[in-house]
């Protein structure tokens, strides 16, 4: 149901999603994106950077133009110095974005929005098993904006154990959505990734959203949309280990990365809330255990 205190125009855009063809829209957008044609590329980048005011200062290339699509533009590199790293025992925020909420797995759930949760086993796939290794524990929803920076970092170091791909909807995950859509985040596609750390079991999810249906990893390559014939791509044969910081995928387009932690390791940076602005490499917290 969706709630009664949303304007006429917020209502109209839920509904409104629940109609549209997701997954073919964000096809389109998949392909738009990826056109080389200097015109029409070029009038897309310069038309995002000064609606969304993005700060290119910070890009490792900072000619708009000198991006060979609109996708290269979005998923640009940032400078090495742009995102210095919070010193250890810090727990590092993953992502560019806004705090959409973070606590406690409180009897297998997350808190989505204001009435609104989800349980992790529904956000992991129905994987009973490994969401009780998160019970009790640490969970962070953050919301990356168009003008964010689109590359996703790890927390803490670790070793990939899994990956799984996770078919669903592609409903818009801003904070209207999120406030009107039951389960959002566990409705919506998205690719779960599971390391082990020198704290336990870490949980990195990258959320799909509307016109967002392509994300990937750095050891997988694109995840979603899998090339045509292609079989799904799963946890690899070698090992992957990513050390603190370091990328470990990204959205073509934004959406949410949602983080788990196992209970006893986090305490949380007091001052973080819902809506506080958020950079990669910021502490979100302080880890035990870890040097």
């Amino acid at each position: 149901m969706i709630p009664s205190d949303l304007t006429l125009g917020e209502r109209l855009f839920v509904a409104l999603q629940r109609v549209l063809p997701q997954h073919a829209l964000s096809a389109l957008m998949y392909r738009l994106t990826r056109w080389t044609w200097r015109p029409f590329k070029n009038i897309l980048i310069n038309g995002f950077v000064a609606q969304f005011r993005v700060d290119m200062g910070q890009a490792a290339e900072r000619d708009p133009t000198a991006y060979p699509s609109f996708n290269a533009f979005f998923t640009r590199a940032l400078r090495p110095d742009a995102r210095p790293l919070a010193p250890a025992p810090a727990l590092l925020c993953p992502a560019d974005g806004a705090m959409s909420r973070c606590g406690t797995i409180q009897r297998g759930s997350l808190i989505q929005a204001k009435g609104h949760s989800f349980t992790a086993r529904d956000l992991l796939g129905g994987d009973a098993a490994t969401a009780a290794r998160f019970e009790g524990g640490a969970f962070a929803t953050i919301y990356l904006s168009p003008r964010d920076y689109h590359r996703v970092h790890m927390p803490l170091g670790g070793t990939l154990t899994a990956m799984r791909h996770i078919p669903g909807r592609l409903f818009s995950v801003n904070a209207v959505t999120a406030r009107a859509v039951p389960g959002l985040f566990a409705r919506n596609e998205r690719v779960v990734c599971l390391f082990e750390t020198d704290v336990g079991p870490l949980a990195l999810i990258l959320v799909g959203a509307i016109f967002v249906g392509s994300m990937e990893t750095v050891w997988a390559g694109q995840v979603t949309p899998a090339p045509r014939g292609a079989a799904p791509k799963n946890t690899p044969e070698t090992q992957v280990r990513l050390e603190r910081g370091a990328e470990m995928g990204r959205f073509n387009m934004g959406s949410t990365v949602i983080l788990l932690l196992p209970p006893g390791v986090l305490t949380w940076d007091p001052a973080l809330k819902p809506g506080s602005p958020l950079r990669m490499g910021q502490a979100l917290g302080n880890l035990a255990g870890t040097k």
